[in-house]
């Protein structure tokens, strides 16, 4: 039994831009036009940069997933080339952004499915909360199908999100087209406006950035993708140069009918974009929000469950967690990121920290590229299917230089600290793990009655390792 690539080309493509285009484009554009200086020009100069440097990134991780086509491929592929110290920092940091990221999320689509039910004050926490659990144990429960349903599921959200995205494009296409004063004067002479500095330039393309993030899913579930070494590549320029296109048609539209000043100052700028178009139809674009959000927080679950599984087969995390269902799908590592993301939301106050790992995803990027350079020096004859060009990863590792260093030099906050000191607690917990003897009858009992209890088991390739311990597993009820 092992993970079963059955991801093609068309449902690879499907799944990459339905984790791309999430909630990103339905929000950032307010933090975008923020840090331009309300310099329209600027603010779509900047979403065009955004794609060009997500382009580059995420065509430089390709290799990584080409080269060592399994799933938790950036995790595998940190340990080859940098060791296993860097490769357990990896861990430590996802191991807390993703159900972070996961309960953010599942709290936002909460919101707004409950907040029309309470139009004249806030929803209360108990009902939001209670929802998020609901959405995020379905899923949770959606995923231990394994990757094929993931991957159907997604295809109906994706046809929603086309569809919403496509009537805001053309709407702003048509009103231009028009040529309503109201709805022109705001894009002349939008060049003349304050032009903002290195700082709040990093700034804007953070925020740019988020609603691309999401573009490594091929990459930590390479292990499940038919050919990887020519699906992958092929999707990535297939589908973002596609998004990037419908974000900046999207943002002229959002610019078409809101001033800067409306923008920034909106919750979710698509909810006030309908609300001045047609009023009436308001909660179509809470809808697709919400799917939107439903669909990213599915493959999260997907990306992290893989990346246990993998730390699980290179021994940094228990051996339940790379054990499969009769899906092929790791369920304890599933569970486990569902629990922490449940725990997460109940006690909504801890949320907050998620704005600390921001610094952590790129500090990671950074990480990967040094790893291609030095495995390209000591291993040149390492099969490659796909080989990214150098100027793509040094321009890799200056985008994230520019993005970490940035911000700090010019506005330090003590936020950068948090983050820092989060990273580097990393340490303390590899010591840990050094020091713990994972093989100790009791955690081997403990493993058993969890085999047992979601009725799972371990891959063809891990056989080899449970036989040759101490014990065989089936010994220890003995």
């Amino acid at each position: 039994m092992q993970l079963l690539r059955s991801i093609g080309f068309f449902h690879g493509n499907i799944l990459l831009f339905c984790v791309t285009t999430g909630a990103g484009i339905f929000v950032s554009p307010k933090g975008v036009l923020k840090y331009s200086s309300l310099n329209i020009a600027v603010s779509l100069s900047i979403w065009a940069a955004c794609a060009v440097l997500t382009i580059i990134s995420a065509l430089s991780l390709a290799e990584l997933g080409t080269t060592f086509p399994r799933s938790g491929a950036p995790y595998y592929f940190l340990k080859r080339s940098l060791g296993s110290f860097v490769a357990f920092l990896s861990l430590w940091i996802k191991f807390f952004m993703y159900p972070l990221g996961i309960a953010t999320q599942s709290l936002i689509i909460s919101t707004y499915i409950i907040q029309p039910f309470y139009t004249r004050c806030p929803a209360p926490e108990l009902p939001k909360k209670c929802l998020a659990l609901a959405i995020l144990w379905s899923l949770g429960l959606l995923n231990t199908r394994g990757v094929l349903t993931v991957a159907w599921f997604q295809t109906i959200s994706v046809l929603m999100k086309i569809t919403i995205l496509c009537f805001i494009s053309l709407t702003g296409i048509v009103l231009l087209g028009i040529g309503k004063k109201e709805n022109v004067a705001k894009f002349e002479n939008s060049f003349d406006a304050e032009l903002p500095g290195a700082s709040q330039i990093a700034e804007a393309l953070l925020q740019g950035l988020f609603a691309y993030s999401g573009t490594s899913i091929l990459i930590n579930i390479a292990g499940e993708i038919k050919n990887p070494g020519e699906n992958i590549p092929k999707a990535l320029i297939t589908v973002l140069p596609m998004v990037a296109v419908v974000y900046v048609l999207v943002n002229i539209s959002y610019l078409a009918v809101l001033t800067p000043q409306e923008i920034i100052s909106a919750d979710a700028v698509a909810v006030t974009w309908m609300d001045k178009v047609i009023p009436s139809m308001q909660w179509v674009i809470s809808f697709g929000i919400s799917t939107s959000i439903v669909s990213n927080i599915c493959c999260t679950v997907l990306s992290a469950s893989r990346l246990l599984y993998t730390a699980s087969q290179e021994g940094q995390l228990p051996l339940i967690f790379s054990m499969l269902n009769n899906y092929f799908s790791p369920t304890v590592a599933i569970t486990q990121i569902i629990i922490l993301a449940s725990c997460l939301i109940i006690a909504s106050d801890l949320i907050n920290l998620i704005k600390y790992s921001g610094l952590a995803t790129w500090v990671l990027r950074g990480l990967y590229m040094i790893g291609l350079l030095k495995l390209r020096y000591q291993d040149p004859n390492l099969p490659r299917p796909y080989k990214v060009r150098l100027p793509f990863v040094f321009g890799s590792i200056a985008i994230s230089l520019f993005l970490i260093l940035t911000p700090m030099i010019h506005s330090p906050k003590v936020e950068y600290i948090y983050g820092f000191i989060f990273i580097f607690s990393g340490l303390l917990g590899y010591r840990l793990h050094v020091h713990l003897n994972q093989r100790s009858v009791c955690f081997d009992k403990i493993t058993c009655y969890l085999q047992l209890l979601f009725n799972v088991s371990p891959p063809e390739d891990q056989d080899e390792r449970i036989s040759t311990g101490k014990k065989h597993l089936e010994e220890i009820f003995l």
